[in-house]
């Protein structure tokens, strides 16, 4: 494999640089380093079969930064992750639930290793030109940041004492439970590299594509409105589900989202992060799989939205007859404009960011919680694999379904409105919550 390349390295009104990749780079090395500044025990025990030990998660994301930026830089090298070594990182080879068996670098050994890695790869990236360097850095950066996401997967599902503190969010305010209407027409859909260097191959072609009309909801649905589900039998009436969806709830015992429990006096509460809270009624719900969610619009007498719906009602502005970068325009991700970044560990009220809306007045769409939407994941037409054949097609087998928007643990790097992520539709661990649609 040889360094990634991709020309074009600009954004909208910002140039990619190398600086800015290694900032990049440095943000997630923080990240992660919170994540597991931890006693061994808790980074070397498995808190759930549905996650990796975080000590796995930390040495894979230097074993993968090697791969990608260091296999071919000098061939007679001694490489940090040897054969025998790397291996053991191989995701499709090892799955999450058998990890712990495996023969890992401890804890101290997986701290001193992906720091080799990172010194050898600044090097590495100070002797390539700007646009490439920019590229490679930027494509690691966002590797680092899904696998810090999963890693605040894990710290939720552990118990014992609370390792993480939340940073507050801004305060929500009224929002009419409404919906807004996107008009039929043809938008362009996905991203151009040239426009975007860091979106990955799933993301492009960009192409143009007509988009009946129809009605998304100005807010992801809340934990308020979720427990009127829940109270009216929706989990008890078959009729809601498909019948994969009925089989699982049955099988899986599901009759919430995962973590809430009735609190004795009528409401709700929610483990999070080893902490039981009180339910917030305005905070959008989450953890919460495709087939609860499919359940739940057609109990609200609405669907799921397409893929394609998503990315229309996000990044298209009508008036100007082109995407936006962002929901709000082509200005950064900010504090004032989405709950990105992994600070709140938790989803911010509805109404919290007046200022991320879209061109078409909805509401939270980047960050806060990841959306389900209706799509299989499958390749737009024209897909090409970028980094490595096995990146995104092998998935394109029908059983993914897509997911948009990013929640509150990702990072703005590693999301943007072209972003697809894809996951098991019984998957709820991740920070998973939904919008309604409808047609017009």
């Amino acid at each position: 494999m040889t360094h990634p390349t991709r020309t074009g390295a600009t954004r909208t009104g910002t140039t990619l640089t190398a600086d800015l990749a290694v900032e990049a780079l440095d943000r997630a090395r923080a990240t992660t380093t919170k994540l597991t500044d931890a006693a061994d025990a808790e980074l070397t025990v498995q808190h759930s079969t549905l996650m990796s030990p975080l000590v796995w998660d930390l040495a894979h994301i230097g074993q993968q930064e090697e791969l990608w930026l260091l296999q071919h830089d000098s061939p007679d090298r001694t490489p940090v992750f040897h054969a025998t070594i790397a291996c053991l990182y191989d995701a499709a080879e090892h799955p999450r639930a058998t990890r712990t068996r495996l023969p890992l670098l401890d804890p101290a050994q997986s701290r001193r290793a992906i720091a080799d890695v990172r010194h050898r790869v600044l090097d590495s990236l100070a002797r390539l030109g700007p646009e490439e360097s920019a590229f490679a850095a930027g494509m690691v950066a966002q590797h680092e940041h899904q696998h810090d996401e999963t890693m605040f997967a894990t710290h939720n599902l552990r118990s014992g004492d609370p390792l993480l503190a939340a940073a507050p969010t801004p305060p929500g305010r009224l929002v009419p439970a409404d919906a807004v209407l996107v008009p039929a027409g043809e938008f362009l859909l996905g991203v151009d590299p040239a426009e975007e260097p860091w979106a990955l191959d799933n993301e492009s072609p960009q192409h143009r594509v007509h988009v009946p009309a129809f009605r998304i909801g100005r807010v992801p649905v809340t934990n308020g409105e979720w427990a009127q589900f829940v109270e009216a039998g929706g989990y008890d009436d078959p009729r809601l589900w498909t019948s994969a969806g009925w089989a699982h709830r049955q099988a899986d015992d599901v009759s919430a989202p995962m973590g809430w429990a009735a609190d004795g006096a009528g409401g709700w509460t929610q483990r999070r992060f080893a902490t039981e809270q009180a339910l917030d009624p305005a905070r959008p719900v989450q953890h919460v799989d495709f087939h609860e969610a499919s359940a739940y619009a057609r109990w609200a007498g609405a669907r799921l939205p397409t893929e394609v719906e998503w990315e229309k009602a996000c990044a298209w502005d009508p008036a100007l007859g082109r995407r936006r970068r962002w929901p709000w325009g082509d200005g950064p991700a900010t504090p004032e404009r989405a709950n990105l970044g992994g600070g709140a560990l938790g989803p911010a009220q509805v109404g919290a960011y007046p200022d991320g809306a879209s061109a078409y007045g909805v509401e939270q769409t980047m960050g806060d919680v990841w959306e389900w939407t209706s799509s299989a994941f499958a390749p737009w037409p024209g897909f090409s694999p970028m980094l490595y054949d096995t990146y995104s097609a092998p998935y394109f087998d029908g059983t993914y379904r897509v997911l948009r928007g990013g929640s509150w643990a990702s990072d703005p790097v590693s999301v943007r409105p072209s972003f697809r992520n894809w996951d098991f539709p019984v998957r709820r661990q991740i920070f998973t919550g939904l919008r309604l649609a409808w047609s017009a």
